[in-house]
């Protein structure tokens, strides 16, 4: 497969005002040339091929949006190479926009008041996609998802998932060779979420498009990616399959433990006993739920058993589950480990 997005050590710096307190300072900030420079990416280098579907995660902060911003062209990066598609995205922004899809979370780019086949018929001006292709893929968006059944209804009379699937639709509708999806199942139930994974999956496999997701739900990322790149304060942490990344963290498992209501715990107790139970505090990561406990164990540390059975002394268990760890905890595990 050839590479259709090559970044070579790119960086994003911003000026920020060193602020005074008290209306003075504030007065004073006007003319102030007291700034400092935050890098909110940081040598990022990373390549992706035609046709992949890759989750670009990070916790809040890590310089994702950024990221993004630089890759569709909004933003220009500050040092660095970014070739996308064979173009640099600021400054060939006009003939680039041609070859993207973008689909920002709960920013629709349907007309509210018009008929769904009128935003359609507006954008298929706009991109210049010829009767022909325009008719294809009307067909096969009715195949995949049946948009027949609410073309002919104005936008404001949608559900936030039926919008959601017409934006994501539009996305796809000039052919564009990479489609740049930002959190697009936000506020969605269960079952329209699985049917806007169908629809990407589906989309992605029939046209080759290439994907890039940005997510917090690992329930998308699951789903949908073959590759996760993960980032966190502006440099790459990690960037291979979720297989590898589960595959690495295989020496970790979750226990659920829910203990009798007879007793509450506050949670200095449960950190105490957790602590007490391990000579390794580093080994057990603690969730407290409501009469609940969520452990993430490194089991290269201690064992599972051995941790269920010190705790066992000190807490009334009600009930346990002992399961593989799953990709939102190692996910963030990885966002917590680059924070310290």
């Amino acid at each position: 497969m050839s590479t259709i997005v090559d970044i070579k050590n790119l960086t994003k710096d911003f000026k920020v005002l060193n602020r005074r307190s008290s209306l003075k300072g504030s007065i004073a900030d006007l003319f102030s040339k007291d700034y400092s420079i935050v890098k909110a990416v940081d040598g990022l280098s990373l390549q992706i091929n035609e046709g992949e579907i890759v989750g670009f995660l990070g916790p809040n902060g890590a310089g994702k949006s950024t990221t993004i911003k630089m890759m569709i062209g909004v933003l220009k990066q500050t040092s660095g190479e970014i070739v996308i598609n064979g173009l640099d995205p600021y400054r060939d922004h006009s003939k680039y926009l041609k070859d993207i899809g973008v689909v920002f979370g709960q920013r629709t780019q349907l007309w509210w008041a018009l008929p769904i086949r009128e935003s359609f018929n507006i954008l298929k001006d706009i991109y210049e996609v010829n009767d022909e292709d325009f008719k294809d893929n009307m067909l096969l968006f009715d195949e995949i998802v049946g948009i027949n059944n609410i073309i002919d209804k104005p936008a404001r009379q949608l559900s936030l998932g039926q919008r959601t699937l017409c934006d994501i639709l539009i996305a796809f509708l000039h052919n564009p060779k990479i489609v740049f999806l930002d959190e697009p199942t936000i506020g969605l139930d269960v079952l329209m979420k699985y049917k806007i994974h169908k629809l990407i999956k589906d989309l992605n496999e029939r046209k080759k498009t290439t994907v890039i997701l940005t997510t917090h739900d690992m329930g998308d990322v699951d789903a949908l990616c073959n590759r996760v790149i993960v980032i966190n304060k502006g440099k790459s942490i990690y960037d291979d399959s979720i297989e590898s990344l589960v595959k690495f963290f295989g020496e970790y498992k979750t226990l659920n433990i829910r203990y009798s209501s007879e007793k509450n715990y506050s949670k200095g107790e449960l950190k105490a006993i957790i602590e007490s139970c391990c000579e390794d505090i580093d080994a057990v990561q603690v969730t407290e739920n409501e009469q609940c406990l969520d452990l993430l164990v490194d089991e290269r540390k201690i064992r599972v058993l051995d941790l269920l059975n010190s705790i066992q002394s000190y807490i009334q268990i009600a009930d346990i589950r002992i399961s593989e760890v799953s990709t939102e905890d190692i996910v963030r595990k990885m966002y917590e480990d680059g924070v310290k």
